[in-house]
């Protein structure tokens, strides 16, 4: 048998605290994603809008493609994508729990890009058939944020016309806070 020092244990608790928040973004923002969206797929009629203020809106869009609408690949073909994308990032995110020199912000962005696309997941393997519209597999993203910024003297949106849910909100920030601040560790390169 071998000693065990106190900076091992503390490195052991430190790695423990971070695998359960992983857990704990993860679950957190599923179930938050999940309750938005089928409170607005049963509260709402497809297509519904309701003015929450003049700048922020909430709709009832389902989306059959990825990001806004866009439609590259067929529905089962993208739906077994995000599925393996899931399953990268989560080896990826074990291997980056296991070095301690990984920052926490870093981890958090991971596990956040996992829930948002875990989110959409959902929509796609359960809705179709919860619904009653399609096979397992084939269902569609529900989407229900939109944001018309900014528009003319006529009351067309200019700016924001995409809707979005609380699953892509994730994905967004995560990436963008990467971009910003954890370009290093992407590369894999430590600070």
């Amino acid at each position: 048998s071998r000693v065990v020092y106190m900076g091992e244990i503390e490195s052991i608790k430190r790695s423990q605290k971070r695998v359960w928040l992983v857990v704990a973004i993860v679950l957190g923002a599923v179930v938050i994603d999940q309750i938005i969206k089928l409170y607005v797929a049963t509260h709402f009629a497809l297509g519904e809008s309701r003015e929450v203020f003049s700048w922020f809106w909430l709709c009832y869009v389902e989306n059959n493609g990825m990001a806004f609408g866009i439609e590259w690949f067929s529905k089962l073909a993208l739906t077994l994508f995000r599925l393996l994308a899931v399953g990268l990032l989560g080896w990826y995110i074990h291997t980056l729990l296991r070095k301690p020199e990984t920052p926490t912000g870093f981890i958090v962005t991971i596990a956040l890009i996992i829930a948002g696309a875990l989110g959409n997941i959902i929509d796609c393997v359960f809705y179709g058939k919860l619904f009653g519209y399609a096979d397992w597999f084939f269902g569609r993203v529900v989407d229900m944020f939109y944001f018309p910024l900014i528009r003319n003297s006529a009351g067309e949106v200019l700016f924001f016309r995409p809707v979005f849910n609380f699953a892509d909100s994730c994905i967004t920030c995560a990436v963008a806070v990467i971009l910003l601040f954890y370009l290093k560790q992407l590369n894999g390169k430590e600070e």
